[in-house]
This record gives C-alpha cells, structure tokens and sequence, in this order.
C-alpha cells in the first residue's frame, strides 16, 4: 500500500528539519522562509521491534518493514487559499496525502527567525486550518451548487443530497474541520469522501519544542493541547533539533549513548512515525520463513483474502485458506513447528479478519 503523509506548518517551525530527521534525507532546512519549494518526498520505514524479535528467531536471509511516504511541503501563509505566498502548490501537495502531521513552533530562540516576529503555536494552527477551511468552503459552495440543480430534477435522492451538502457547509461556517462533522450514515460519509476535502484528512500535530521541554511540555505546548483537545487528532511532543542530531550519529552505539544522555529510550520520530501509521488506521501483519521475514500493511477490519492481496493480486483472487500464528505463540514456542505440535495454528477462511501482529501464511490457487 503506497501511503503518504505530509508534513505542513507555516514557515520555519521545523518541517524540513524533521523531514531530515525521519528520512535521513538532505531536505533544505534554511533559516528563512520559503526555504522549501517543492515539495521533497522521502521512504521511512515503520519501526516494530516483533519484526525484530521474529527475524532472531527465523534468522532469514532478508528482513523487510513496511514503509510510509512523507511529504515535506512548502510552508503555508495568510491569504494561501487565495494564492498567496506559495499557496496554490501546497494546497495541490497536501490533496495528494493520506494524512497530515502538522508542525508547530513551541520554542523561543532569537536565532531562527518567525514569519510572524513572535512564537504562538495556537495563532500559527489557526491560520493554517482558516486557510485549509477556506479552501474547503470553497469546494463545498461549488458542489452544492451542482447537487442543487440535480435536485429540480424532483429524485428523492438527489434532495438528500442537498441536504448533506448544507450540513457539511454549515459545519464548515462554524470554522470547524470537516473531520470532526458527526457522520450520521452510509450516503452522508460517501458524499463528505467524494468531497476530497483538505480538512477531513486525519492529523497528527507535532509541537516542535526545546531540549528542556521534550518530555513535559511547556507554556506553549500547554496552551495548544488546550486548544485542539475537542478535535479528532492526537499531539506530540519532538525537538527537530534533537533528532536532526542523532540522525547524524553513524552507529547504534552513539544513537544508544546519545538518547540515555538526553534521557529519552528511543528517537521522537519513532513515536511520531507509529503515531502517524495508526492515524491512518492500519495494522502490520507479518510473514516469515527462511527466505524473508517482512511486514505488510492494511486497514484495520481487513479480511484474509484482501490482505493477502497486498502481497498479490493472486493470492486474493485464488484465496483458499490462511493459516493463521498469533506472535506470541509464535515468540513464545520459538517455532512454527512448535506451534503446529502445541495445536496453535489457526487454519481461517474468507471471513476471518486479519490481527494486527498475525504472521500469515495463504494457500491459493489460480
């Protein structure tokens, strides 16, 4: 599955130095804005020690994670949904992610300059979202003009239609993204979907902060919680800084050494990376063998066959079967023959909704 989040906020909050960090990658993370133009795009892979634990246990020849693309996205200002600033290109960019990780300055530093003179996370979240509803409203107006004319035609679903079109515009009005619009049934969520609107997209907002605020928080970070705490979204703190140091650290001793000094057990852009896969609602099922150990991908309340399309397009079409290992067992008994004798592998059909953390094998036939 080729899933793709972006990562926005105004200028000079920090995209680009986290996009560095997550990916490696060489991003322009400059001093000034509209440092980045075009949008840079990156592969990471999704940490997940079972992977891990499996591939000691199978010792295979290859070892695959999953991934997920990220977008570093032009930084966005007042008036962008009227093509202000670099306007046009991010509102095309952000239409093409699956989700939205969204930057916010939370640090003082006279060094790095603010596109608005002063630090305010929840002023900076504002005009994003005003930009992004703008442009939504937009969108909708224009649809409802089109349901509108559909509904002379006199069609009982063509007048529903309408009426969905007006609640989705009026939640709008109240300058209240449309992720957060109470979905009442089948045809209203399969209208706000055909919408593609910019603020129904999943987010997941990173407070840039300081050294000293990365486990606590602080007055800035206090004061946004407060303000998103009755959105559908989830924040987290992460110093760009702070992992844009460790991705320069060339072993896993120094990364080890530096994260127990800095009292932290792991990377900031791990916790954001499994923060983004589950805000896309997906899970890791695995197989293994001796030949490779590698995690797939899929959506929550996936059945057999469709999962193990991912891998195929055949396995799905001819699905027969999938033999089934819960990781535990697996871990715990240290092998699949361990498991078959302890009478632990399930044997499923069609039906069966596939676990996250299941390490599946599929029969098939075309």
């Amino acid at each position: 599955m080729a899933l793709k989040c972006g990562i926005v906020g105004l200028p000079n909050v920090g995209k680009s130095t986290t996009f560095n960090a997550l990916t490696s990658a060489k991003a322009l993370a400059a001093n000034y804005p509209f440092a980045t133009k075009e949008p840079n795009l990156g592969i990471i892979t999704v940490p997940d020690p079972r992977l891990d634990k499996l591939a000691e246990i199978v010792v295979p020849q290859k070892v695959q994670p999953t991934t997920i693309e990220i977008l570093d996205i032009a930084g966005l200002i007042k008036g962008a949904s009227k093509g202000e600033g670099l306007g046009n290109q991010f509102l095309a960019n952000i239409r093409e992610v699956d989700a939205i990780v969204h930057v916010v300055r939370c640090f003082k530093n006279d060094n790095v300059v603010h596109v608005d003179g002063d630090v305010d996370p929840v002023r900076d979240k504002e005009v994003i979202d005003t930009e992004l509803m703008l442009k939504d409203f937009e969108t909708v107006e224009k649809r409802l003009e089109k349901l509108k004319k559909n509904a002379k035609s006199g069609k009982k679903e063509e007048q529903r239609a309408v009426e969905i079109g007006q609640k989705i515009l009026a939640h709008l009005e109240q300058m209240k993204p449309a992720r957060s619009i109470e979905v009442e049934s089948d045809e209203e969520q399969a209208l706000l979907d055909d919408m593609f609107l910019l603020t129904a997209k999943p987010v997941l907002y990173v407070c840039n902060v300081d050294e000293d605020s990365v486990h606590d928080g602080n007055e800035y970070t206090k004061a946004f919680k407060e303000t998103v705490k009755d959105e559908n979204a989830e924040v987290i703190f992460l110093s760009a800084q702070i992992e844009a140091e460790i991705a320069e650290l060339d072993s896993k001793e120094e990364r080890d050494m530096f994260l127990e000094e800095m009292g932290l057990t792991e990377p900031g852009v791990n916790k954001l990376i499994r923060h983004a896969y589950a805000l896309l609602n997906l899970i890791t099922y695995f197989t293994a063998g001796e030949k490779e150990v590698r995690a797939w991908t899929i959506e929550k309340g996936w059945k057999a066959p469709a999962a193990a399309g991912v891998i195929h397009t055949d396995f799905e079409k001819g699905f027969i079967r999938a033999e089934v290992i819960k990781y535990e067992d697996f871990t715990e008994l240290g092998s699949e023959a361990a498991v078959k004798t302890a009478g632990k592998m399930g044997v499923e059909g069609k039906e069966y909704v596939v676990a996250d953390g299941d390490i599946m094998h599929f029969r098939f036939n075309v």
